[in-house]
């Protein structure tokens, strides 16, 4: 049974420090229990924290858990996505993002989509990635000091989902700043108070309109991208919607570029930490197989995913009524010694095995060879273009999000630069 000495975990209300560094505070709760019951909520469903490797996969990959909370609580009343009903404009962009579909209408869009985001696709993006790479490395200029974060790690994948999607250059500072602005929505950013949710759904009306317009525009057109494709799909009889194609879009651009810019920044962060790693992988032609992998295993982008329980079942030491709320901890899944030997450190050497910063089972992220492919060419192109990288000062600013995770400042101070 978890310690009593422990309190009710909650990934609200956490300080600077812990949101920097997280991971002592899984490994107390992980050395404690595997799972631990969440804070008192005010009337809604009952949470479940799961720490351990094991039960994480069990969570991720078990039928008894899935994205639906009205599958789980038998009710069709029930708020079907974590946004507050009164933002409608929100909870329209979000019911349609595949991460909280479950089949069959998942298994359609999932299929659909996955041709583009194939080994053979992503290969014949590699060389635009790696332009993209040097043209932001380029502005960042010969500058004493260089926010990473502002300058490479977060325009750099919104540059490469736009391209996927068929969006013109001129928009893609608009479409940034309203990425940024819907996750200000995310249920752990609690210092924010409501703004951030009013934020949210303005910026959700702003792409519900720019994609409805695209989506006018490419009737009977014959581009090849992919937001062309979905429309074709949908006027072959496809089961989408308008709604459908505008969620699936928005959630391509918001996922997709949230989880490269915070693999990027924390990548830089880790490395800066350890200069012998920085100066082996500076010194390899090409970056070891595993470096990538081990990065995403030590500090993963995204740190917790939520499920649903569909049945009652039992989870650790818990008995999980049907309709009570599961949160996989990635994070602390991919540090549990019972999994992966010295997890604290940073091997990019490690022999390979299945790190969760990906997730796992039906919902293991769809763009990711494309996010595999952002993160080597990124990483390899901050190494070669930033001489200064591994010397200097650093100011950090963590977001006070604990599921997307990563800093939304890092300004580094160049120390080789003249």
């Amino acid at each position: 049974m978890p310690s009593a000495t422990l309190p009710r975990f909650d990934l609200k209300g956490w300080d600077r420090k812990d949101i920097a560094d997280p991971y002592p505070v899984y490994r107390r709760y992980r050395e404690s229990a595997p799972v631990h019951r969440g804070a008192p909520g005010t009337g809604g469903p009952e949470t479940f924290y799961a720490f351990s490797y094991d039960e994480v996969v069990r969570v991720l990959s078990g039928p008894r858990f899935g994205r639906d909370a009205r599958v789980a609580s038998g009710d069709p009343g029930t708020v079907p996505v974590p946004v507050p009903a009164e933002y409608r404009a929100l909870r329209a962009v979000v019911e349609n993002w595949l991460v909280f579909m479950d089949p069959p209408r998942h298994t359609e869009l999932r299929s659909l989509l996955g041709t583009e985001f194939s080994p053979s696709v992503v290969a014949g993006l590699r060389p635009r990635i790696a332009q993209i790479a040097h043209e932001l490395l380029e502005r960042l200029g010969r500058q004493r000091e260089a926010d990473l974060v502002e300058g490479f790690a977060a325009p750099f994948p919104v540059l490469v989902i736009s391209e996927l999607l068929g969006i013109p250059r001129e928009h893609h500072a608009w479409l940034r700043a309203n990425a940024v602005a819907l996750q200000e929505a995310s249920t752990t950013r609690s210092r924010g108070g409501t703004g951030g949710y009013a934020r949210a759904e303005a910026a959700s009306r702003e792409f519900a309109g720019y994609f409805r317009r695209e989506v006018r525009r490419r009737h009977g057109d014959d581009r090849g991208d992919l937001l062309t494709l979905l429309v074709r799909a949908r006027d072959g009889g496809a089961p989408l919607t308008v709604d459908g194609i505008v969620g699936t879009c928005v959630h391509l651009l918001t996922a997709g570029h949230e989880t490269t810019t915070n693999f990027l920044a924390k990548a830089v962060l880790a490395l800066r930490a350890r200069p012998r790693v920085l100066d082996e992988l500076r010194a390899a032609p090409e970056l070891p197989p595993g470096a990538v992998e081990e990065l995403l295993r030590h500090d993963p982008p995204v740190q917790a995913v939520t499920r649903w329980a569909y049945e009652d079942t039992r989870l650790g030491a818990y008995e999980v009524r049907r309709g009570s709320r599961v949160v996989a901890l990635l994070g602390s899944a991919n540090r549990d010694p019972a999994r992966f030997p010295r997890p604290d450190d940073l091997d990019v050497r490690r022999p390979a095995d299945r790190h969760l910063g990906f997730g796992m089972g039906i919902h293991y992220c769809l763009g990711a060879t494309l996010a595999r492919a952002e993160a080597e060419i990124g990483l390899k192109a901050l190494l070669d273009g930033l001489p200064g990288l591994s010397g200097g000062g650093q100011q950090v600013d963590y977001a006070d999000d604990m599921v997307f995770h990563g800093p939304s400042r890092l300004v580094l101070t160049l120390s080789d630069l003249p």
